[in-house]
Parts: C-alpha cells; sequence; structure tokens
C-alpha cells in the first residue's frame, strides 16, 4: 500500500511540475540541438574534414566513425551512473559539460593548428565528444522519460527540434555565407564551430529550471560489470525489445551514406560556403517543420509508425540523389533526408522509452544506444571504404539496404508498444 501512494505521489509532481519542465527541457533542447546539429551536420564536418585531408573520402569516413566509436564505448557507463541515483540531474551537468568542452576543442583546434596536425587533433576531439555523446544519450533520455509522460514526448520532440531546426538553419546560412564564404578555410569552419559551442552551453544553463522527482525505487547500486552480466536475462525477458534494437541497429547502418551525401552532390555543383550554407539550411529547415508532422503523429499513433514512415522517406530520397543534378533538384533532396532524419532519430530514440518497466531504463537506453552506435562505428569507415574502392552509388546502394531491412524487422516483429498490456 505505501507503494502504491508513494507512485501516487510521484506522479502528481510529474503533472504539477509538467509545464515548468516542458518549457525547460524545450529551451535546452532549441540551443543545445542548435549548436550540435552545426557538428553533426552531414555538410560542414565532412567537408571540412575533406579540406584537411586533402580530399580523403577515407579520412572523412573514419573520422565519423572514431565519433560513433565514442558513442558505442559509453552508454553503459551512462547507466551504471545513474541507475541508483533517485536525481540523475548533476551527473547530466558533468557529462554535458564536457561534451561542449570537446566541442571547443575542435574549433580551437583549427585555430591553432594547421593541416595535419589540426586533421589528428579534430579526429580526437570527435572521439571524446562520441564518448560523452553516449553517456549523455542514455542520461537525458532518461531524465526526459521522469518529467515529461509519454503522450506529451511526441510533442516535446517535435515543437524542440522545430524551433531548433529554425535557429539552426539561420546560424548554418550565416555561417556558409559570412564566416566560410567562397572559398572556405580552417579558421572559417573554427568560428562556426565556435558559435556551436556559446550555443550549446547556453542549453545546457537552461537545464538549472528543471525540477526533477525522486522516484519512489531505483535500482541498488552495482558495479558496472556485474550490471553488464545481467543483459541477456533482460533481453530474454522482452523478446519485442530484443528484436526491436536489432532491427534499429540494422536501419541505423543506413548512416553511412551520410558523410556522402555532400560530397557526391559537390561533384557537380561545387563546395562554396555559400553552396554549403544553401544545402545545410534546406537540410536543417526540413527537418524544422517536419518534427511539427512527426511529433503530433506520434502522440496519437505511436513511435513506431513514425519510425517506418522515415525509412520510407530516407531511401527514396537517396534513390533521387541518384538521379538529381544542379543545385536546385540537390536542395530538394536534402529537403527530403533532412525530413527523414529528423523523424528516424526522435522514434528510435522515443521508442526505446516504451518498453518494460522504469527501473531498468537506463540499461535498455544503453542497450539500444551501444547497438545503434556499433552501425555507427562501423557504417562510416566501411562507407569510406566503398566510396574509395567502388564509388558513391555502391555507398547508398548499401545504405538502402539496411535501411529496408531495418524497417522489414520492425514492420513485422515488433508490435506497437503502447498496445501491449
Amino acid at each position: 500500500m505505501e507503494q502504491k501512494h508513494a507512485e501516487r505521489r510521484y506522479e502528481l509532481q510529474v503533472r504539477r511540475d509538467l509545464n515548468r519542465n516542458f518549457f525547460a527541457h524545450l529551451a535546452h533542447g532549441m540551443l543545445g540541438q542548435t549548436g550540435f546539429r552545426l557538428i553533426n551536420a552531414p555538410t560542414f564536418m565532412p567537408a571540412y574534414i575533406m579540406l584537411l585531408s586533402g580530399g580523403s573520402e577515407m579520412m572523412v569516413g573514419l573520422a565519423l566513425s572514431l565519433q560513433a566509436l565514442g558513442m558505442t564505448l559509453t552508454p553503459f557507463v551512462g547507466a551504471n551512473l545513474i541507475e541508483h541515483r533517485k536525481r540523475v540531474l548533476p551527473v547530466g551537468f558533468l557529462v554535458g559539460g564536457m561534451m561542449r568542452l570537446s566541442v571547443l576543442l575542435i574549433a580551437l583546434s583549427g585555430l591553432f593548428f594547421g593541416g595535419t596536425q589540426a586533421l589528428i587533433a579534430i579526429m580526437i576531439c570527435l572521439t571524446l565528444l562520441g564518448l560523452f555523446q553516449g553517456m549523455q544519450g542514455v542520461i537525458f533520455n532518461f531524465l526526459m522519460s521522469k518529467v515529461i509522460p509519454v503522450k506529451k514526448r511526441g510533442r516535446l520532440t517535435g515543437l524542440r527540434n522545430f524551433l531548433a531546426g529554425i535557429t539552426s538553419a539561420a546560424v548554418a546560412w550565416l555561417g556558409g555565407h559570412y564566416l566560410l564564404g567562397e572559398t572556405p578555410t580552417a579558421q572559417g569552419y573554427s568560428i562556426t564551430f565556435l558559435l556551436a559551442f556559446v550555443l550549446t552551453s547556453i542549453g545546457l544553463a537552461l537545464l538549472l529550471f528543471v525540477r526533477e522527482p525522486e522516484p519512489p525505487t531505483v535500482k541498488i547500486k552495482q558495479g558496472l560489470w556485474q550490471r553488464l552480466g545481467e543483459v541477456p536475462a533482460l533481453l530474454r525477458d522482452d523478446p519485442a525489445f530484443t528484436r526491436y534494437f536489432l532491427a534499429r541497429s540494422l536501419a541505423t547502418m543506413g548512416r553511412m551514406a551520410m558523410p556522402f551525401y555532400i560530397l557526391y552532390a559537390g561533384q557537380t555543383i561545387g563546395l562554396t560556403g555559400q553552396t554549403l550554407g544553401i544545402i545545410t539550411f534546406a537540410f536543417t529547415i526540413a527537418g524544422t517543420f517536419s518534427n511539427l508532422a512527426w511529433g503530433a503523429m506520434a502522440d496519437r499513433r505511436g513511435f513506431r509508425g513514425t519510425f517506418l514512415l522515415s525509412i520510407g522517406l530516407w531511401v527514396l530520397s537517396t534513390l533521387v540523389l541518384l538521379v538529381a543534378s544542379g543545385l536546385w533538384a540537390t536542395v530538394l533532396v536534402f529537403v527530403g533526408i533532412g525530413a527523414a532524419v529528423q523523424g528516424f532519430q526522435n522514434s528510435s530514440q522515443n521508442l526505446t522509452l516504451e518498453f518494460g518497466d522504469r527501473d531498468d531504463l537506463p540499461v535498455r537506453i544503453a542497450i539500444a544506444n551501444t547497438a545503434s552506435e556499433v552501425a555507427g562505428t562501423i557504417g562510416p569507415l566501411l562507407g569510406g571504404v566503398l566510396a574509395a574502392m567502388l564509388g558513391f552509388e555502391a555507398v547508398f546502394a548499401a545504405s538502402i539496404t539496411f535501411l529496408v531491412v531495418g524497417g522489414i524487422v520492425v514492420r513485422i516483429y515488433v508490435p506497437e508498444p503502447r498496445l501491449r498490456a
């Protein structure tokens, strides 16, 4: 009986602080994503690595694989840091701060080093960024699950990404036009990434307004290796979640094409600062407005449906890229890819939160994120090899195959979690 009353008090606090927490997460996500999209967009960073490496597709794939490798190694560390704590926000501030420090070091590397030295420094910084991203992905998703009810999450993520997309698109256009110009330089890229650091830091500070409830129960503190030993049993007990995270990982392999879209398009349209700014603007603004539709659809019908639709749009956009020519046709392709990637990211992250019980949620997030980032590590590296040996078309064909297979597995073998008893 006492446990039931404790759960009721917890739910009442969540409801009481919902508006405050909703808007704090909204503001944090808007500014934080604005900065990180400048780093993670499939335009600025691949083009920057291409510039520093003297035109090596392999180095582009390797650099982004190192970031994904970092994200692969640490989700379970993040889960182990928080699952025994009634309040996880202090850990979130620490990890989030280290992420922003990594972005700052990326910016400073281009200002104080040149050529090969800058390339090596940035690859190290991308690896560090990935390590902290892996932890943050668990911590902040778990925090959102505590303070935002499931039927409000689509609205929050849709609106948050909508606002972040508007600011990201504006910053991308301004950065491409004024900071990079006709002939992009390492200094121009560095100043753009320095701006990303400032925006993400302001976003993190806004989480100070969050009121985090303390749940009635938490996991007993365990060592990392002991907790890892319990993972097989957790997967056996929830076969639907197991099939989902495996399918999500397969589809995530489709990310191998991301850094090569802009390089493929650049063969015909050129990669001036203005071109990069326009395409990045289109990519982000498409994700911006599509997020409202993805969020509303997810709240009504669940994230499983938006997951499948986003894969379909991603495949279609990649096919169109193969026959597109000219700047504006390429812009339209990036509109489709931007909308699809946002739908896929939001759906895959939120769908993970709907399986199983609250106490094991950090570990489930860690399992799904680790598996996806293993795919994210292998994908760009494999893409770089395919691009160097067989051309960009082979990269896109492999990407489409992984996306389609992942989508089929979810469609056939993963039921809608909200319909489960």
